[in-house]
């Protein structure tokens, strides 16, 4: 009768955590890892800009002259958004409100955001209305009202194609008329009912259509009525001022509503 052959000696405890496949972590410490890549991008942007500044003569203007004054009068590049935005709304709406409610809309992100994974997920599949909206907010609004500024508004503050000739004589005689006006209203007391209705249908209107509609949806559910308002208000704003420079643009419109002595939407 053959022997048996003796089972083998279990593993030492050290050699078996070797031998196992070795489980991969989602997450990884900030330290040396993420600040490593940091540093080392902040150091090739440097290189850039050195380089940048070497290779291209950004020479100072002659000393203001109280005497003659250029057209157009233009502010620094990073103040050109608020002097573009003043050609389509009143100076109280342009650079009291409108910068008044981008640091307000900032300020309640974190306060409305539904992502129930938190900070930290900003890829499109997890925010797609977020980067959108930003995107159509500061690529959209402010860089292109500072792109508009800087390269297509010439003398007289008037409007020119890159492939124009800036001439400084050149005049352009524009009929800037109200909506109600536009539309063939001609009552003071009818203007304002009008403009009111068009106002406030695009900032109450409007989201509580959309809220009656879509208050099923799961995003609708976790934004809740208060949250959702906040929202949808900011967002119609923003929308709002779109709408505002088309219709200057295409119809030459300067206001929507209308009351005298009040405000001048």
């Amino acid at each position: 009768m053959a022997e048996a052959t003796p089972a083998p000696a279990p593993a030492p405890a050290a050699e078996r955590k070797a031998d196992a496949p070795a489980t991969l972590s989602d997450k990884i410490h900030s330290w040396p890892y993420f600040v490593r890549a940091e540093f080392i991008a902040g150091c090739v942007l440097v290189l850039v800009l050195m380089i940048w500044s070497i290779g291209i003569d950004a020479p100072l203007e002659e000393p203001a002259n109280p005497t003659k004054t250029p057209n157009p009068s233009k502010a620094p590049w990073y103040f050109l958004g608020l002097q573009e935005i003043l050609v389509y709304f009143d100076p109280w709406i342009a650079g009291v409100v409108l910068p008044g409610l981008i640091i307000v809309g900032l300020m309640v992100i974190p306060y409305v955001d539904i992502n129930p994974r938190g900070n930290g997920y900003y890829t499109w599949s997890e925010r797609k209305f977020a980067i959108s909206t930003f995107l159509v907010g500061f690529i959209g609004l402010w860089l292109g009202m500072i792109v508009i500024g800087v390269f297509l508004r010439g003398p007289g503050w008037n409007l020119f194609m890159p492939w124009d000739y800036w001439d400084p004589h050149k005049v352009v005689p524009l009929t800037n008329i109200d909506l109600p006006y536009f539309l063939g209203i001609r009552s003071t007391g009818w203007a304002m009912a009008f403009g009111l209705l068009c106002v406030g249908g695009w900032l109450v209107g409007v989201p509580a259509a959309v809220w009656r509609w879509k208050r099923r949806a799961e995003p609708m559910r976790q934004l809740g009525p208060v949250r959702y308002a906040i929202v949808a208000s900011l967002f119609m704003m923003m929308a709002g001022v779109v709408v505002k420079i088309a219709l200057r643009l295409a119809f030459n419109i300067k206001y929507v509503l209308v009351i005298p002595n009040i405000l001048n939407v």
